[in-house]
C-alpha cells in the first residue's frame, strides 16, 4: 500500500537510512477495521446515559465480552495498546457502583501518572452523583485523606500505598473493606519478577483483610499482550478460574516499522556509533519534519542527555523548535509531571524523551512516531511502546539498536525479531525472603490462623513456624502473632527489592537520603569510589559505613564511570531436578552465591578506555538463590581444549547464554548472574552456573532449565553471526562481568555449543 509524502513525513529519513545501510529492516502493518457489538440492555441506565453523552453508541466486541465475563467472575483482559481496555473494567465497576450506593471499588496502578489519567477519564463521564473517584497516593495531601476514606466510592492508588499505608491501617478503612465489591489491577504485565512477587503477596493480604470484613471482591485485571495471562492473573491474586478476553475488536491505524542500527566506527573491535547520538539525530529530523514523537530510553541519565542533544541540534537548524523537546522521567515533582502531560496532550510539545514512565496506557494525544532506543528487555514492552504512535493516523515505530549482544542479534535476524512471540511473565510469591516479610505484615494486620490458607497459600504455616524459630512471631492458641505488637513491619519492606536488608544512600552535601540499595548489591554498586547514578545525576561514593548501613555520596562531575571486579563462588545446596541432554548433565536447584568485590575499574565515558584499577577491602556477601548448572561430558571437550582456551571458552559460553536468557524468561540481563569454572569443588568437572540474581530466586533460571535446548541454540547463533574476530560487546563481552571480561575465547565457546547442538 503506497502512502503519500504528505501523510508520511519521515519518508526521506527512511530512504536515507536504507541507502547507507543503517535501516536494516522495514515492515508495514495495515489498518484494521473495528468489530463492534451493541451496548448490553442490562447495563445500568446511568452508565448507558454516560456512554451516550461521551458519543459512544456501540462497544468494541472485546469490551462487550469483558463486561459479560466480569459479571460472571474474575477476568483478565489482554488486548493491544489503545484498544479501550479501560472501558472493559470501568463498565462493570460503574454498573456495580451505580446499582449499590454503599459499594466501593479499588483501582491499582503501577504509576501515579496512570492513576491521574484514569481519574480524568472517570470525571469526564459525568457520573458525578453516582461516582466519587479519588486518588490516594503519596502525593495526596494529608488533610484530604480522611474525607477520601469516608466518601469516595472509587479509590485509585498503587501497590506501594496499599502495602504500607492502607492494609496496616485497615481499621481506619473499615467501611471501604466492608463494602469492597471490585478490585481492578491495571497494567498487570508490569507485576513480574521481584516486584510481581511482592505485589502477589500484597494482593493476598488485601483478600485476607477484605475477608475479615465479610467481603470477597471481584478481581478484574488488564494487561498488555503476554504469553501467560491467565497464569499471571492466578499467581498474582491466588484466585483460580480467571476468564480471558483477548480478541481485540478495536480499529487500528496503519504503521511503518523501522529497525535501525548505528553505523560501525571500528570494524576490528566491533564498535558502533553511540545509540544515543543516533537517536538524537533521528529525533531532530522527525521533529523538524512535523512528526510528534515519543522516545523511550532505559536510563534516566540517557533520557536527560538525549533531550539535551536534540535541543542543541534543533537550535542550530530550527531554533523555534528547540524548546519543544522535553525529558520525562521519575524524580520530577507532581506539578512538573502534570505540566508535561498537559503540554503533550495540547500538542505544545513536539517530542518527549522518557524512561518507561510513559510506556503504559496514559492518553497523551495523537503521536506520529515512537522511537525505542535499545531493546527494552521484552518484546511485550517493545510492542507496548511502539503502540503509542499512530493511534489515529499512520504511525512510525522505530527500534534503534545498541552495541549490546541482544540488540545486534536482533539486527542480524530482523524477521525473527519482528515475528517473535511475546514472553510469559514470571513471579514467585513464595520466594522465601519476600513471603516471610509479608507474613509478618499480615500478622500485624491480624493474627495468622488456619483459615488463612485460602489467601496466603497452603504452606503459610510452615513459613510462620520458621518466623517463630527466628523470634519474630509467637504461636498462641493455634494462631501466630507478632512478638512485638507495636512493630510496623510494612515500613521495612520495599516492593522493589527482594531483601529487606538494605543500605541508605545519603548525599553528604545536604544530608538528603537519596534512596536505598539491597545489601546483596551494596558492595558492587556503592563501594568507596563507585560512581552512583540517581535521577540522572552522578554521585561518587566517599564512604560505605557498614555499621550504620549507609553509603555516603556527594555530587560528581567527572568523565568516567566505574565497574566492579568481583570474585564469585557458588555452592550447591540442594538438587531439585536433573536430566542428561546435549552431551551435558543439566541440573536445577538451590545454590549459595558468595561474592567479594576486590577492586574496581575506572573507564572513560567517551571511549570506554580503562583509566586505572583500584583495590578494595570489603567483606564477603552470601545469598541463596535458584540456579541451573551443567557439566559437559568428558568426550564433549575431549583433549583439544588446553586450560587457557577452556577457561575463556566456558566464560564466553556463560556470557552468551545469560545474554539470550531474557528472550525466554521475561527479565532483564541484570536479573541474572553466572559463574564458569574448569573444576568445581563439588562436581569435580568443568561447570557453568547461571543463577537468579535476587535472593531466593523468582523462577528465571527454572525457565532456562526447561528450555535449555533453545537457550543453547540462540546463544550459538548469537556468536556465530557476529562478524568480529575475537569477541566484542555484540557477542561474548558483558557489561556486568565481575571479571572485567577476562578471559574470553569466542572460537572455543562456538565450538562447545556446536558440539552440544550436534548431540
Amino acid at each position: 500500500m503506497a502512502v503519500s509524502e504528505r501523510t508520511d513525513p519521515w519518508q526521506k529519513l527512511l530512504d536515507a537510512g536504507e541507502a547507507d545501510g543503517r535501516l536494516v529492516r522495514r515492515a508495514y502493518e495495515g489498518a484494521r477495521r473495528a468489530v463492534t457489538a451493541e451496548i448490553p440492555a442490562d447495563l445500568h441506565p446511568d452508565v448507558r446515559a454516560a456512554l451516550g453523552r461521551a458519543g459512544i453508541d456501540a462497544l468494541y466486541v472485546h469490551q462487550a465480552d469483558a463486561l459479560q465475563a466480569a459479571f460472571a467472575g474474575p477476568t483478565i483482559i489482554t488486548t493491544g495498546t489503545a484498544s479501550g481496555k479501560s472501558l472493559c473494567f470501568n463498565l462493570p465497576t460503574l454498573d456495580v457502583l451505580c446499582g449499590d450506593p454503599h459499594a466501593r471499588a479499588l483501582y491499582l496502578y503501577p504509576t501515579k501518572a496512570l492513576a491521574q489519567d484514569q481519574a480524568r477519564a472517570l470525571h469526564a463521564l459525568g457520573l458525578h452523583q453516582q461516582i466519587r473517584p479519588s486518588i490516594y497516593d503519596g502525593d495526596t495531601p494529608r488533610e484530604q485523606r480522611t474525607a477520601i476514606r469516608r466518601k469516595s466510592n472509587l479509590i485509585l492508588t498503587n501497590p506501594d500505598m496499599l502495602h504500607v499505608g492502607i492494609l496496616p491501617n485497615h481499621r481506619a478503612w473499615g467501611d471501604v473493606f466492608a463494602n469492597l465489591a471490585v478490585v481492578v489491577v491495571d497494567e498487570a504485565h508490569v507485576y513480574r519478577g521481584v516486584f510481581g512477587s511482592h505485589v502477589a503477596n500484597v494482593l493476598r493480604r488485601l483478600r485476607r483483610v477484605a475477608g475479615a470484613y465479610g467481603t470477597e471482591p471481584r478481581f478484574l485485571l488488564a494487561s498488555a499482550t503476554i504469553g501467560n495471562p491467565v497464569e499471571l492473573a492466578e499467581r498474582l491474586t491466588g484466585i483460580d478460574d480467571f476468564a480471558l478476553v483477548d480478541q481485540d475488536g478495536s480499529a487500528h491505524a496503519p504503521r511503518h516499522i523501522a529497525m535501525w542500527n548505528p553505523p560501525l566506527e571500528d570494524e576490528a573491535l566491533g564498535l558502533r556509533r553511540s545509540a544515543l547520538a543516533e537517536t538524537a539525530d533521528l529525533l531532530a529530523e522527525l521533529v523538524a519534519s512535523g512528526a510528534r514523537t515519543i522516545c523511550f530510553i532505559k536510563s534516566r541519565k540517557a533520557v536527560e542527555l538525549t533531550a539535551r542533544l536534540v535541543s542543541m541540534k534543533l537550535r542550530d537548524t530550527d531554533p523555534h523548535l528547540a524548546d519543544k523537546v522535553a525529558p520525562y522521567r521519575a524524580g520530577f515533582t507532581p506539578q512538573q509531571r502534570r505540566e508535561l502531560e498537559a503540554r503533550l496532550v495540547s500538542g505544545d510539545l513536539r517530542a518527549v524523551i522518557t524512561t518507561d514512565a510513559l510506556e503504559l496506557g496514559i492518553d497523551i494525544g495523537a503521536l506520529d512516531a515512537a522511537v525505542v532506543t535499545t531493546f527494552p528487555g521484552t518484546v511485550a514492552s517493545l510492542r507496548q511502546m511502539w503502540g503509542r504512535a499512530g493511534r489515529r493516523t499512520t504511525g512510525l515505530a522505530v527500534y534503534v539498536a545498541g552495541d549490546d549482544a541482544l540488540d545486534q542479534f536482533f539486527c542480524r535476524h530482523p524477521d525473527q525479531f519482528l515475528d517473535r512471540a511475546v514472553e510469559s511473565a514470571i513471579l514467585d510469591y513464595e520466594n522465601e525472603q519476600i513471603h516471610l516479610a509479608h507474613l509478618l505484615c499480615a500478622a500485624h494486620e491480624g493474627p495468622l490462623e488456619p483459615a488463612d490458607a485460602e489467601t496466603l497459600g497452603p504452606r503459610w504455616e510452615a513459613h510462620a513456624q520458621s518466623l517463630v524459630a527466628s523470634g519474630e512471631l509467637v504461636a498462641r492458641k493455634g494462631t501466630y502473632v507478632l512478638r512485638a505488637p507495636e512493630d510496623y513491619p510494612a515500613a521495612r519492606v520495599s516492593l522493589r527489592s527482594a531483601s529487606p536488608d538494605s543500605f541508605a544512600v545519603v548525599d553528604v552535601a545536604n544530608g538528603e537520603v537519596l534512596g536505598s540499595v539491597e545489601a546483596a548489591r551494596a558492595f558492587s554498586t556503592t563501594h568507596p569510589g563507585a560512581v552512583y547514578l540517581h535521577l540522572g545525576r552522578q554521585y561518587v561514593v566517599r564512604e560505605l559505613d557498614l555499621e550504620t548501613r549507609r553509603a555516603l555520596v556527594e555530587p560528581f562531575d567527572g568523565d568516567w564511570y566505574t565497574q566492579p571486579k568481583r570474585e564469585t563462588l557458588t555452592w550447591i545446596d540442594k538438587l531439585l531436578d536433573r536430566r542428561d541432554v546435549m552431551g551435558v548433565t543439566l541440573s536445577f536447584g538451590l545454590v549459595s552465591v558468595t561474592e567479594s568485590v576486590v577492586a574496581y575499574q575506572r573507564k572513560r565515558l567517551s571511549d570506554h578506555e580503562v583509566i586505572d584499577l583500584q583495590g578494595l577491602d570489603l567483606p564477603e556477601t552470601t545469598f541463596q538463590t535458584q540456579a541451573l548448572w551443567y557439566e559437559p561430558d568428558a568426550d564433549l571437550l575431549a583433549e583439544d581444549f588446553p586450560l587457557d582456551v577452556l577457561l575463556g571458552a566456558l566464560h564466553a559460553t556463560e556470557h552468551t547464554q545469560i545474554a539470550v536468557l531474557p528472550l525466554l524468561a521475561m527479565c532483564d540481563r541484570w536479573d541474572i548472574g553466572g559463574l564458569s569454572t574448569n573444576a568445581h569443588p563439588q562436581t569435580g568437572m568443568p561447570t557453568i552456573f547461571i543463577y537468579d540474581g535476587h535472593p531466593g530466586g523468582v523462577g528465571i533460571t527454572r525457565v532456562g532449565y526447561h528450555v535449555f535446548e533453545t537457550l543453547v541454540a540462540d546463544a550459538h547463533q548469537l556468536i556465530a553471526d557476529c562478524p568480529c574476530e575475537k569477541g566484542c560487546p555484540s557477542c561474548v563481552q558483558s557489561p556486568k562481568c565481575g571479571n572485567l571480561n577476562e578471559p574470553l575465547h569466542k572460537a572455543g565457546a562456538l565450538e562447545i555449543m556446536a558440539r552440544m547442538l550436534q548431540r
